[in-house]
């Protein structure tokens, strides 16, 4: 392994070309990455619409998918926590990656990374439009409001939110998610305690078949419905975008990813539990929560009432909001990091006196901005834009994940961890697999979603042919580590 020594004034900025520069500042303890993970896993809005998919694959053992999927990412976040606990870096899997293996791998990872995050924000806002459309047509408000209208509305609250420095985003984030949770977490206690008094579909024996696969379910369709359930954890590596900007990152950093796959899978299970027992484990429940479009709504009003519906909607709209704004924290700190080695221009990495990176902002605001126009003028709804723009998110993803795994993976090697290799091995093989299912089902569809991915994977590849790409990042990469203490890693 080779350092470049670096000689840098006391406040200069890493990565900075042009001398000393306002940077990033360390302001948050655990919480702070933790509700970002939370926040962009978004598991309110995620139990919202992820739910039917899983009981139509494999019935009522919907929540056992999920329970499954949780081991899975537990097996991806074994790379994460390895170099997240060795670098600390503003662009994640960019600094993570390009520290263990070298910059171009670094830089695809991070090229990877920001594709999706580029398009997570816009998966969001159309999210909030879909559900805010669903309160509008249940009161009878404004049934016919343009979704653009609402989409542009959720987009103003979460640019106003991003500029206001990663204190009051990261606060933001937590309260949002935790009212979200404690409204659908009365709405659960309802359904058990119907279950409990024997008035709910199936009586108490029901909770039974949550635990069994149906007869005949094939390996391919139980997988198929874990890869649901998996991706509902995207999301949980957002807390390493702020290793800049946590205090002692390389221990809060990897906690803070930890904790949020736990408190996630935990939600989600009982979630999932709550909504299989509401709909009834007969072929009948079972076939009204696979055909539901919105479950939790249809569930609020068997059990509760309309009222609690339209709450539950709004819970999902506050979700979604959350979401897009971690969404826009994470990629504004990969484009920081990026401009910063000079891989973006320059102007991209000044940083405000709140602390936060506004150029980058304007630039996700942006995007946002142009993708929901676009759908819009091409007359696609709501739904479509928000499964649309997922699908491209979540395949540049897992790839990602498979990168930093198998990084992760390399770094133990040669650190002379052996036994430790297989955890992250086994993570790039729980990513990949679920990659190849998910461009399996992408692909049976007509969708020209991988094509896209791959398209921009290969100009990634290009930017890296540009002349003295490759010198700035290894040199940027060995700036920051030298500021952040990390180790000294691969930059050539």
């Amino acid at each position: 392994m080779t350092k470049t020594p670096v000689v840098m004034e006391p406040d200069e900025t890493p990565g900075t070309p042009n001398g000393p520069r306002r940077g990033l500042r360390r302001v948050l303890g655990f919480w702070g990455p933790a509700a970002l993970s939370v926040g962009v896993m978004a598991p309110t809005l995620a139990m919202s619409i992820t739910g039917p998919g899983a009981a139509e694959l494999v019935g009522s053992a919907a929540p056992l998918a999920f329970v499954l999927a949780a081991v899975l990412v537990l097996l991806v976040s074994s790379g994460f926590v390895a170099l997240s606990g060795e670098f600390s870096h503003a662009g994640s899997v960019y600094g993570f990656v390009g520290g263990a293996v070298g910059p171009r791998t670094g830089f695809l990872a991070g090229w990877a990374m920001l594709g999706t995050y580029l398009v997570f924000p816009a998966v969001s806002l159309s999210g909030i439009a879909v559900f805010a459309q669903a309160v509008l047509q249940t009161t009878g408000l404004a049934p016919g409001l343009d979704w653009f209208v609402l989409a542009l509305a959720g987009w103003a609250v979460v640019g106003l939110l991003a500029i206001g420095g990663i204190r009051p985003t990261t606060w933001s984030l937590a309260i949002v998610e935790v009212v979200a949770v404690l409204l659908i977490l009365v709405l659960m206690l309802v359904v058990f305690w119907r279950l409990g008094a024997g008035t709910a579909p199936g009586g108490p024996r029901a909770a039974e078949a949550v635990l069994r696969l149906p007869e005949g379910t094939t390996a391919i369709t139980a997988a198929a419905a874990v890869t649901g359930g998996f991706l509902a954890f995207a999301g949980f590596e957002s807390a390493g975008s702020l290793g800049e900007e946590a205090r002692a990152p390389r221990r809060t950093v990897p906690r803070a990813m930890l904790v949020a796959i736990g408190l996630g899978a935990v939600f989600y299970a009982a979630c999932m539990v709550a909504q299989s027992l509401g709909f009834g484990t007969d072929p009948a429940g079972v076939a009204a929560f696979a055909g539901s479009s919105a479950p939790l709504d249809d569930l609020a009003g068997r059990y509760v009432g309309t009222p609690m519906a339209v709450v539950l909607d709004l819970v999902a709209v506050i979700s979604a909001v959350g979401a897009g704004l971690g969404c826009v924290v994470v990629g504004t700190r990969l484009l920081f990091a990026l401009a910063r080695d000079r891989v973006l221009p320059g102007r991209l990495a000044s940083v405000a006196a709140s602390g936060t990176p506004l150029a980058p902002v304007a630039v996700e605001l942006a995007m946002s901005l142009a993708l929901l126009a676009g759908f819009r003028l091409a007359g696609a709804s709501p739904s479509r834009t928000f499964f649309s723009l997922a699908t491209l998110g979540v395949l540049s993803l897992l790839v990602m994940y498979v990168v930093t795994d198998l990084a992760a993976a390399r770094l133990r090697w040669r650190a002379g961890r052996r036994a430790a290799v297989a955890w992250p091995v086994l993570g790039a093989l729980a990513a990949g697999t679920v990659l190849g299912l998910e461009i399996a089902s992408v692909a049976s569809s007509g969708d020209a979603g991988p094509l896209v991915v791959v398209g921009w994977l290969v100009v990634g590849a290009l930017v890296l042919l540009l002349p003295g790409r490759v010198d700035r990042i290894a040199r940027g990469l060995a700036r920051s580590r030298d500021v952040s203490g990390g180790p000294p890693g691969v930059v050539a």
